[in-house]
């Protein structure tokens, strides 16, 4: 799986997106099937940083998530939050929903 960490208006230091990558990296085991994540952090209001992951899957189409927090940690986990949310339903429609047979309860 590829990680990108990339930044708009602004710059982040080697450590700060070695971190992001990490907690992006624990996406993997919601959904086995992804390519690529690609985390864009923009720093254009200081204040309330804003962070949107992208994630690209084998016969999928992506998977978006978008959060803004006052802190730029905060942003990340709130992103990677729905990310996983969204992972777990997608995981849960193909696996569970494919053999679903309907029983009647008299």
């Amino acid at each position: 799986m590829q990680i990108n960490v990339s930044a708009r208006h602004g710059s982040l230091s080697p450590a700060s997106q070695s971190k992001i990558a990490s907690k992006v990296s624990r996406l993997k085991r919601y959904f086995d099937r992804l390519t690529a994540l690609e985390v864009t952090v923009d720093l254009h209001n200081s204040s309330l940083p804003a962070v949107e992951i992208v994630a690209k899957a084998e016969h999928f189409h992506d998977l978006v998530s978008h959060e803004h927090a006052a802190q730029l940690w905060r942003s990340v986990d709130g992103a990677v939050q729905k990310m996983e949310q969204q992972l777990r339903k997608h995981k849960e429609k193909v696996r569970d929903h494919k053999h679903v047979q309907s029983q009647r309860h008299s």
